[in-house]
């Protein structure tokens, strides 16, 4: 249905947004509908001209590198030559003089502590619940259900209680124990009580010795009595692990110290998102992201759903309470501390119109709204407490260059003002996403310095960007290959080092980008040491379950002596950033080479349009052309039509070919899909708006802003809506 829309000054307001901001929001807050409403207007008719020409500004600089790599082809081999033209047309900026971030009133989630980080659609308040409960994970469930045990010499971990997988599970989780909070001269296989004494923990073997840690500070507290602990809390590396003991409990039951589960601080921060995971296009699409927002922030969100043929009901987990070894009485946030992720500058949306009819930024639209309602925890609307300094955390998206992101933090000061914060209430999270934001990821730092809490890696988004700002420069390399090429490992390695070398350590949370493979968790927890290792305070998972494997990471390396390491060595090359990553013999493909390339593209976007377009979903773990299962949201379709575009720009294929390929991955998509009553079938009509919408990404990904995939998607799901 066409919006609603109910005039607040010049503003025309979708009646779905002003009845929510009215009888949802404003509630408990010193705010009045008409301020609020006048107040948006002034930040609207002051920031969108700016939002419109930084806009035109990316335009203006994709058209001076297309030509200049149409005029002078090949010359981006000769770095000094192209560095002089980028520098010529302001893409790459000079690096002012050294300086260190000052941003104050910091959780220690963000400054201190690393950890995974869970990324989450905050449409789906299932998801967004479980996300920020994601705090505490159960070690025990986590090995269970995931390929992390063998289910070899009859471990199977199908149908009901398997005993022999469950001894597997004690016996990983008791050495996860001996390697991070060891006994003295004992293991924990060896334990048959614990108590505390004086003070101090004391564990009683089962050969009726009594032992104690080897590192005594480690033990942080415990729950129940102190002859017969129900609980006993150990932190490593500023990582909390729970010993939970039950000699009732089935497995408890089991085990001669009567322990029925360890728990881990998994998920220690939670994104939850506004932009590439969910699918909002009008105003009765934002009022749900809003409200889940708000009901996170108020801490009364609530979702009831059937698992299992049973009703459950989710809601926020309470704080955690523990005995001190001091015998004094102390609590643990039984949940992440929430940022909240922002759209980017691109895209506007119907929910409000201005005194010309135009669709608003929606990133002005976010601000707005998102730290709004943010002040219900700041002003203390909720028993359970999200930021405990009296910040408000927002991620921002695709911001090109320091001028992008001097625009966000004015944008922030401006929103403050009119809702009466303090300034640098709001913090921002800078995504390294976009390549003129990585050339000069120094320069973005020092104009954010004052509110900069997160600066991070994306390597889907990066890579797409890349493609579209050289599409001229020829044909680009395998998709499996980026990872390899010099460009991306210099591009992870200079996201760290600029972090550090501008005050990070202690401070502000270094990310990397998520593990894709949801249903893979033993290959994560064989290879995902690398981010930690890398200087990375955090990094991105695909699950509950995910962040509580992940963390056994960070118990293994402390981040902050790796941050130490890493500040002494030379930064990494800029010239190895703007090496671009095309073909040297794109003679050397074969026939195959291409359709499989072909394939493997087009069944992804598929995969993805054909839920976003007809269903609303905007990230989901999709089958990819072998059935493995992968996290997909708009990076990862951003990455896959812009490789096709470059392609077909440059005539490694046809138009024809590309569309004949749709064809046939539809056809795969469709099978893959068969098990969902509400899908609708592509093929073989393949006249419905998913399948146009998949086509249109790819055949039209050169002309699409900064190679964005949004504009098609929303015009879309629009359609489809309608």
């Amino acid at each position: 249905m066409p919006e609603k829309y109910i005039n607040k000054g010049s503003l025309s307001v979708s009646s779905d947004l002003e009845a929510f901001l009215r009888s949802e929001v404003l509630p408990g807050l010193d705010l009045t509908e008409e301020h609020f409403w006048t107040s948006l207007e002034n930040v609207i008719n002051e920031f969108s001209p700016r939002n419109r020409e930084l806009l035109d500004v990316r335009e203006s600089m994709q058209e001076q590198i297309d030509a200049w790599h149409l005029a002078n082809p090949g010359q981006e081999k000769n770095l000094d030559i192209y560095k002089d033209f980028l520098k010529d047309i302001g893409y790459l900026l000079p690096e002012g003089e050294d300086f260190n971030i000052s941003t104050d009133n910091v959780d220690p989630e963000i400054a201190n502590i690393a950890g995974p980080q869970l990324v989450v659609p905050v449409m789906n308040a299932r998801f967004a619940l479980n996300a920020a409960n994601a705090r505490w994970g159960s070690l025990y469930d986590a090995l269970y259900g995931t390929d992390m045990i063998s289910e070899e010499d009859g471990a199977s971990r199908a149908g009901a209680y398997n005993p022999i997988r469950g001894d597997k599970v004690i016996a990983f989780s008791k050495n996860f124990l001996d390697e991070h909070f060891a006994l003295n001269n004992a293991t924990y296989s060896d334990v048959g009580s614990f108590c505390i004494k004086e003070g101090r923990l004391e564990v009683g073997l089962n050969n009726g010795e009594s032992v104690s840690l080897k590192n005594s500070e480690q033990f942080q507290g415990y729950q129940g009595s102190a002859d017969q602990p129900s609980g006993v809390l150990l932190k490593n590396n500023n990582l909390h692990a729970e010993i939970q003991i039950d000699p009732s409990h089935s497995v408890g039951a089991t085990d001669p110290a009567g322990i029925k589960d360890v728990l881990l601080e998994s998920a220690i921060t939670t994104i939850q998102d506004c932009e590439d995971s969910v699918a909002a296009v009008d105003g009765e699409d934002k009022v749900t992201v809003y409200r889940n927002w708000l009901g996170l922030m108020k801490g009364d969100l609530k979702e009831t759903f059937i698992k299992g043929g049973s009703e459950m009901t989710r809601s926020l987990n309470p704080d955690r309470s523990y005995i001190a070894p001091d015998g004094s009485n102390f609590q643990l946030s039984g949940r992440s501390l929430i940022l909240v992720r922002n759209v980017g500058h691109l895209m506007t949306n119907p929910a409000i119109l201005d005194q010309d009819g135009n669709e608003v930024p929606e990133g002005i639209l976010d601000a707005m709204f998102t730290i709004c309602i943010a002040t219900h925890d700041l002003n203390g609307n909720s028993d359970l407490k999200n930021s405990q300094a009296g910040s408000i955390y927002i991620v921002k998206p695709k911001m090109h260059g320091p001028d992008e992101v001097q625009f966000t933090c004015d944008l922030f000061s401006a929103v403050e003002k009119s809702l009466n914060l303090d300034q640098h209430t709001a913090k921002v999270g800078i995504m390294d996403e976009e390549r003129r934001t990585t050339v000069n990821l120094k320069e973005c730092i020092r104009v954010a310095k004052d509110r900069v809490i997160f600066i991070n890696t994306g390597f889907l988004d990066r890579t797409g960007d890349e493609i579209h700002t050289s599409m001229e420069a020829g044909p680009m390399i395998l998709k499996a290959e980026m990872k390899q090429q010099p460009w991306i490992l210099a591009y992870e390695d200079w996201n760290v080092d600029s972090g550090l070398e501008t005050g990070f350590k202690g401070n502000a949370q270094i990310g990397k980008g998520m593990w894709p493979m949801p249903d893979e968790m033993l290959n994560m927890y064989e290879t995902k040491t690398m981010h930690p290792e890398s200087g990375a305070n955090c990094a991105w998972v695909p699950s509950p379950t995910g962040a509580t494997i992940h963390a056994m990471h960070y118990h293994q390396i402390l981040v902050s002596d790796r941050q130490q390491k890493l500040l002494e060595r030379t930064k990494a090359s800029l010239d190895d950033i703007l090496t671009i990553p095309v073909m040297s013999d794109p003679g050397s493909l074969s026939a195959e080479d291409v359709q499989k390339e072909l394939d493997n593209n087009a069944q992804g976007i598929l995969g993805y349009v054909v839920r976003w377009v007809d269903q609303g979903v905007g990230c989901s773990k999709v089958p990819d052309i072998n059935n493995l299962g992968l996290m997909e949201d708009r990076a990862t379709c951003r990455i896959s039509s812009q490789h096709i575009a470059n392609w077909l720009h440059h005539s490694i294929c046809s138009e024809d070919q590309v569309l004949e390929t749709m064809k046939q991955m539809a056809m795969v998509v469709d099978q893959q899909n068969s098990g969902d009553p509400t899908y609708q079938p592509m093929a073989p009509s393949y006249d419905g708006d998913a399948f146009q919408a998949a086509c249109n990404l790819a055949i039209q990904g050169r002309v699409q802003p900064s190679g964005y995939t949004e504009p098609i998607l929303h015009e879309m799901r629009l359609k489809t809506k309608a």
